[in-house]
């Protein structure tokens, strides 16, 4: 490494945390639905989070929020790492 640092590409983050939670979303949710009871926990915390989302409905919402989250993330840490390089 060149001592540059290390900046985040905040769109494929953001892209790749979606992806993550929808994807976690949906397979507790469809473990959910063949052993009832698996997840229900995790699911009654992010039910009320998702306004209309059950257990085996699309991750569409879901996708967008973990991708919201992802850049966000990215973006902080972009802003942090540019900070404290100023800093040394």
């Amino acid at each position: 490494m060149n001592g540059d640092g290390i900046r985040f590409n905040i769109a494929a983050l953001a892209v790749a945390a979606g992806l993550f939670w929808g994807a976690a979303i949906l397979i507790v949710s469809a473990a959910n639905l063949l052993w009832p009871g698996y997840g229900r926990l995790f699911l009654d915390l992010t039910g009320p989070i998702y306004p209309g989302y059950r257990p085996g409905g699309g991750p569409g919402s879901v996708i967008a929020d973990g991708a919201a989250a992802g850049a966000v993330i990215g973006w902080m840490y972009n802003t942090l790492a540019a900070s404290m390089k100023r800093r040394s």
